[in-house]
């Protein structure tokens, strides 16, 4: 049922902006993109092993607001520390699994170089409870672009997480350019899910998680192939911030959501901007 509202709300959305461009010089702006990649990994968290992920996306916006639409597929699905719902696990192993659709709604207002925006993201899962968070950002737009991110879980993995991103790109040859960017990640959780494994008990009865978390270091090239199309081969490399990120105790991961490893990511996106 909430999925389906968001989707409804979604469609209203777009279905406003669509009108409401004809009668006004601005115009409907967006991109569709399609992605593939080694693995997922999300703030961190490895969500799959050992099979590729296709990734589509489609984004619009019109006047400052903006409505998305991202989905993944695990093309082999195995268990990962972070995917460990033996329900899905039993449903899905070694198969194809339509497993995310996230929904976003957002408004950004800028002000010459500085840009404010705020939203919320639906995220309907398959390897864990959906869930729903509300989310507001600052940047500037200079040399590195510095973006602060906060996100907030207000339904089942109560928490927060704070993300501080730059990134920059390079002209090389006619119209392509090299793209690099670096992000760090911290997190506190607020919810009881959050408890930490305790070695005197054996089980997630400890203080709740709250640790600098993820850092992310990548870079890419992209490449117009046409008219507003463009293709963009991208790595990254992901690491813990800390101890406690990569923490574990008696064989089980410190953080209920499983540890964070080093990991590589690679793969491209094609983009059509419009």
């Amino acid at each position: 049922m909430k999925r389906l509202k968001i989707m409804v709300l979604a469609m209203a959305f777009l279905l406003c902006a669509s009108i409401g461009s004809v009668f006004a010089e601005d115009k409907v702006t967006g991109s569709a993109s399609l992605g593939a990649f080694n693995r997922y990994i999300f703030r961190g968290y490895e969500l799959s092993s050992k099979s590729i992920v296709v990734q589509p996306a489609v984004s619009v916006s019109y006047k400052g607001f903006s409505a998305g639409f991202w989905s993944n597929v695990d093309t082999d699905v195995h268990a990962t520390q972070s995917v460990t719902d033996t329900d899905y696990l039993n449903a899905n192993k070694g198969h194809k699994s339509y497993n995310e659709t996230d929904f976003t709604l957002s408004y950004t207002y800028n002000i010459d170089k500085f840009s404010l925006a705020g939203g919320y993201i639906y995220y309907a899962t398959k390897y864990a409870k959906e869930t729903e968070e509300v989310f507001a950002s600052a940047s500037l737009d200079i040399i590195t672009k510095p973006t602060i991110s906060v996100y907030r879980d207000i339904n089942e993995y109560a928490g927060t997480y704070v993300n501080l991103s730059l990134s920059h790109s390079i002209p090389v040859y006619k119209e392509i350019t090299f793209d690099m960017g670096v992000s760090a990640g911290y997190f506190a959780g607020n919810g009881s899910y959050w408890k930490t494994h305790e070695k005197s008990t054996g089980a997630y009865t400890g203080k709740k998680y709250n640790a600098l978390h993820d850092g992310m270091i990548k870079a890419g090239f992209t490449i117009p192939v046409a008219k507003n199309l463009s293709f963009q081969p991208v790595a990254q490399y992901w690491f813990p911030l800390s101890s406690d990120a990569k923490k574990t105790v008696d064989g089980n991961s410190f953080n209920p959501n499983g540890k964070l490893d080093r990991t590589f990511v690679a793969g491209a996106n094609l983009v059509l901007s419009f």
